[in-house]
């Protein structure tokens, strides 16, 4: 940490100086910045990152830089930043403060997810920027460990009302997705003019016009090498006759000037550079002990600072990293491994066993069981740490190294399972050749086959994965139970997700292997979703129904909860959805968000939050469900995830905005087809389904719900969409497929009994029906689907119902129940099926007005979710921590929310937020 001061204006820079300067400009007003600041190697970045750390006088100024031997050590360049601010973690929710901790090795405990560290990052930085505004350099950062640059980047996209500015120096070409959206500097080279003028200044003597010219085009006005690879040039040379033939990148003309003046040297010097390299703390403590076991005197030094390579003093430092590269390629492999083996010599293992057990990684030539145990060891604690990165790549490494057959075979097994969970699929596929080649038991090569299988489904849910998962399952069976029942479970769920677009019937086989399977010693609750499934698929939806009730019972019982739930709660969801039942769905679900917002499990949450957002939906409780909805965007926007947009097209349909849904729903089927995600077409064929009978366009309501339904084995939404099918094929005048869509939807409603299901079901039954029958199945109807929270289908059916009552001549008692329908439909933002109610009310001689605009409807996503969460009693430290913002942050945006709604206080959220008038 520095204390910024005046820095003068760097030569031809004057716009790339005048960016820096509104930056810090903005920063101190409260405007939270991020920059990256890109160019070729030797361009002139750091010395724009030098300039900045002096402009910003009265700031906090941390400071890191990546290296490139440092990508393999978890959060190596976020501990190099946060250091000297690590006394204010005290102040942070505790979840983030633990997960920090865990991060920086200063306790133990579970591997905090990546995201939760990066909004741990985010408070404490906004702790530091309260007593001063904070500004960030990470220069190299190409060569940040990975667990670092998605803190780091996460931090960057969350920056909003914090005196806080985050700004990386990155080689170019810049690549890795962290990286993309951010704003730029793109830093060139000098002009013509500029770099004359720098050249002049440098060279001593005479230089040759012609050849001053030639140098200048040749480098292109990057400074490095303008200041460099004249000192390559003799006297003659730069008095005229220059000539480079060769047409190396810049980049590596600049490297081998460097390399070039290194071999020049000393060869006790450039044994001292090549350690230096080596060792990329710059530790000089460590760098005289490692010295000392090769005997090297630090005195030998004395050249390379002569020359201006190196600088020895508090730290070790190069005079650009360019020379460090330099200086470690040009050196001999044998000559590497040697000062490798002194730095882990130097090290005290007790105090840094991590980059001990690397250095030692480094100098070994062959197999080494001793050095690979370590590697081991370093991966278990990465792993605790969260740097899934680097528990792979010690992983990696041990395999390399471990020269019995068997155990390599197994650690390359351990190292594709911390590959995958890296999202390396295809170097995961190689260690798995490695782990099959060993001499290893039966057990293993099930592991084995079970990983591919897991490869398989997580890099793109495709019909293959259910097959593989079946198969690993039948393997596992006579070696552990358990394991094997865990697995059918998941060749369910990707059976699926892939669905009707799976070859074959992969559920129906799954089912029957289930059964077949041995019954386990101790039954588990997801023993019990295993069972359901399985009934299922081979004996039918009704006979199911039993073992369902008795599953989602027991997932649902606080006193039988257990943290294994974790994974089989989407499964219980998902089995209470086939129910219709709601009440589980809601406790289900809310139980699930709660779990994974505790664990900050950042990839797990946007489903599950997917989930409960339709759960919402159907309630009609669409400000909840839009505040979701910011906070699963939110998520994607902070981590870089794509997420499928789900949740923004169920939203957008019942809403009946045909102009954000028919896009996203044409999108979204291309990229489900692509992906081989039947469960995906499903659901965009009932949505489009939803929105055409909002919008009373039943030809296409009906052709939607059809293809919807078309698949007999779906539940979940295909089964949503039989009642959509039903008021099409009436309203189409298609009796005959109304008909056969109320059967389908009679098997099923009548083996749930639920309150919601059976009502459905009245109402279909009332839509086929006349006369007395007709009224009374839309009476029953209303009176089922009253004693539920489902607002929505409740409205929906009063609307049915008033235009039947106004169709049989019945215009008053029309008026009530469509009057009814309205105002719920109005008040929670379902436009297009109010607009159907309004056009019936107006036809039974009743006006309405269009309804006047909510004041909500103002409100951003962003904002509209703060309300949400402020009208629920949320203090915003508590709302920061929940959507990744910093208090600041929260505070500014409720301040926008009160201008916009014209209150004043928290209290009086609520009724904005319910649509009460008062």
């Amino acid at each position: 940490m520095t204390v910024g001061g005046t820095a003068p204006e760097l030569r031809g820079r004057r716009t790339e100086c005048a960016r820096l300067d509104r930056l810090v400009a903005d920063m101190r007003s409260g405007q939270g910045q991020i920059l990256i600041v890109r160019g070729e190697a030797g361009i002139g970045k750091s010395a724009l990152l030098d300039y900045l750390a002096g402009q910003a006088d009265g700031c906090r100024i941390a400071r890191a830089a990546g290296v490139e031997s440092e990508m393999e050590l978890p959060f190596a360049g976020l501990h190099q930043l946060c250091a000297p601010m690590l006394d204010l973690s005290e102040h942070l929710p505790p979840p983030q403060r633990e997960a920090l901790a865990v991060a920086f090795g200063l306790e133990f405990g579970g591997p905090p997810d990546r995201f939760l560290v990066g909004a741990a990052l985010l408070s404490l930085l906004s702790e530091a920027a309260d007593r001063q505004p904070l500004l960030c350099i990470v220069d190299d950062a190409q060569w940040l460990d990975q667990a670092s640059a998605q803190a780091l980047t996460f931090v960057g996209r969350r920056l909003f009302a914090d005196r806080i500015g985050v700004v990386f120096g990155i080689r170019e070409p810049v690549t890795g997705p962290e990286w993309r959206g951010f704003p730029e500097l793109t830093v060139g080279g000098l002009t013509d003019r500029h770099a004359r003028a720098l050249l002049d200044a440098v060279v001593p003597g005479r230089l040759d016009e012609h050849v001053r010219d030639r140098i200048v085009a040749e480098t292109r006005g990057n400074p490095l090498a303008l200041l460099e690879l004249p000192r390559g040039l003799t006297a003659a040379e730069l008095a005229g006759g220059f000539e480079r033939p060769d047409a190396r990148p810049l980049a590596s003309q600049i490297e081998q000037n460097f390399a070039q003046r290194v071999r020049l040297l000393p060869a006790e010097t450039q044994r001292l550079l090549l350690t230096a390299a080596a060792e990329p703390v710059g530790d000089v403590p460590l760098l005289l002990r490692a010295l000392a076991i090769l005997g090297v005197p630090v005195s030998a030094a004395a050249p390379a600072e002569e020359a201006g390579l190196i600088e020895l003093g508090a730290r070790v430092r190069f005079r650009h990293p360019l020379v460090r590269s330099a200086t470690y390629r040009a050196a001999t492999s044998a000559g590497r491994r040697e000062v490798h083996q002194a730095l882990a010599g130097a090290i005290d293992p007790s105090l840094d066993p991590d980059r001990r057990a690397w250095h030692r990684a480094q100098a070994a030539d062959e197999p080494d069981e001793d050095v690979a145990g370590e590697l081991v060891a370093s991966a278990d604690r990465a792993q605790r740490r969260g740097g899934v990165a680097a528990t792979a790549a010690f992983l990696q490494r041990a395999t390399d190294l471990t020269p019995d057959p068997a155990t390599r075979a197994g650690r390359a097994l351990t190292a594709a399972q911390a590959t995958l969970r890296a999202g390396a699929f295809e170097t995961a596929l190689k260690l798995l050749v490695i782990a099959e080649d060993g001499l290893a038991d039966e057990l293993h090569q099930a592991g084995v086959n079970l990983l591919r299988a897991q490869i398989a489904f997580a890099s793109g849910h495709g019909a293959r994965a259910a097959q593989l998962l079946l198969d690993a399952a039948r393997r596992l069976e006579p070696l552990d139970l358990d394991i094997a029942r865990d697995t059918y479970l998941d060749a369910f769920a990707a059976a699926m997700f892939a669905g009707r677009l799976a070859p074959g019937s992969p559920q129906t086989d799954v089912a029957r292997a289930a059964r077949a399977a041995p019954q386990p010693v101790t039954r588990r609750k997801h023993d019990l979703l295993l069972e359901t499934l399985a009934v299922s698929f081979t004996d039918g939806y009704p006979a199911a129904m039993p073992l369902a009730r008795k599953a989602i019972e027991e997932f649902a019982d606080p006193a039988l909860a257990d943290p294994s739930d974790l994974r089989w709660l989407w499964l219980a969801s998902r089995t209470a959805v086939d129910l219709w039942d709601h009440e589980h769905w809601d406790v289900l679900t809310a139980r699930h968000v709660q779990i994974a917002r505790e664990l900050g499990d950042l990839t797990e949450l946007p489903l599950v939050l997917n989930s409960r957002l339709a759960m919402h939906l159907f309630a009609g409780e669409f400000s909840a469900a839009a505040s979701l909805l910011a906070e699963i965007q939110t998520i994607a926007d902070a981590t870089g995830m794509g997420l499928a947009p789900y949740g923004a097209i169920s939203l957008a349909v019942l809403r009946g905005r045909v102009d954000e849904a028919a896009p996203l729903i044409a999108t979204t089927m291309d990229d489900v087809l692509a992906r081989g995600e039947g469960g995906g077409l499903t659901f965009t064929h009932w949505a489009n389904a939803v929105l055409m009978n909002g919008l009373a366009r039943y030809s296409d309501a009906l052709a939607s719900a059809r293809a919807a339904t078309e698949d007999p084995k779906d539940l979940g939404v295909a089964s949503w969409s039989l009642p959509e099918l039903v008021e099409a094929a009436v309203r189409s005048g298609r009796p005959e497929l109304a008909a056969e869509g109320h059967d389908q939807l009679a098997e099923l409603t009548r083996a749930s009994g639920t309150d919601w299901a059976l009502g459905l079901l009245a109402r279909s039954g009332a839509l086929l029906a006349t006369g007395p029958a007709a009224e009374s199945g839309y009476q029953e109807a209303i009176e089922r689907l009253g004693r539920t929270r489902l607002r929505l289908d409740l409205a929906r059916t009063q609307l049915l119902y008033g235009e039947w009552l106004r169709r049989e001549g019945r215009r008053q008692d029309a008026r009530g129940q469509l009057r009814k329908a309205y105002d719920v439909l109005a008040a929670v933002g379902a436009d297009a099926f109010a607009e159907r109610a309004r056009r019936e009310l107006a036809a039974t001689g009743e006006a309405v007005d269009g309804r006047a605009g909510r004041a909500m409807d103002a409100l951003t996503a962003q904002e509209a979710h703060i309300a949400e969460l402020a009208g629920a009693g949320l203090t915003n430290a508590q709302i920061g921590a929940q959507i990744f913002l910093s208090q600041h942050t929260v505070e500014w945006h409720l301040r926008k929310v009160f201008t916009k709604l014209g209150i004043t206080s928290r209290r009086q959220l609520r009724p904005q937020l319910t649509g009460e008038t008062g």
